[in-house]
């Protein structure tokens, strides 16, 4: 029979994969979020430009974000992981990142529900929401980087 410690054990190859799940869920769920804000903007104020304004924001400071501040936090997820010498499953992310990941839902599900019928407050919920989705879409291929270099 298996020992605790060893039923837990994992490959860094598994982390990795379960670390850009995680990512790449989160960019997913923003995106739907945005758009039902968006949408929501939209069905107050169905004639003003300011959506798609609000959209090109996003995507704009999203690429800005990707760049500059995610995937160096990215690659020094992957560079940990890869440092790791007894991997855990629960090692794809630090602990602090789940309870930052675990207030960050809580927060945005919060003033979510504040925006309903505030045309100004759901267009920037919706500017915050997908620039984050598109800094996570965006600087998700630091994982495929590191993994084509490895295996190749």
């Amino acid at each position: 029979m298996l020992s605790c410690k060893l039923m837990y054990n994992t490959s860094r190859h598994t982390l990795k994969l379960l670390a850009s799940l995680v990512w790449y869920s989160g960019a997913v769920v923003l995106f739907y979020k945005s758009s039902r804000l968006l949408l929501e903007a939209h069905s107050i104020n169905p004639d003003n430009f300011c959506i798609w304004l609000a959209v090109l924001a996003g995507l704009i400071i999203g690429a800005i974000k990707a760049k500059y501040l995610f995937k160096r936090l990215c690659k020094k997820n992957l560079k940990r992981i890869n440092a790791l010498e007894q991997p855990k499953l629960w090692n794809f992310y630090r602990m602090r990142f789940f309870f930052f990941l675990l207030a960050m839902i809580i927060l945005g599900s919060f003033i979510s529900r504040l925006a309903h019928g505030s045309y100004a407050t759901l267009l920037t919920m919706a500017i915050i929401e997908v620039s984050l989705a598109t800094a996570l879409l965006g600087s998700s291929n630091c994982f495929w980087k590191k993994q084509l270099k490895i295996h190749s």
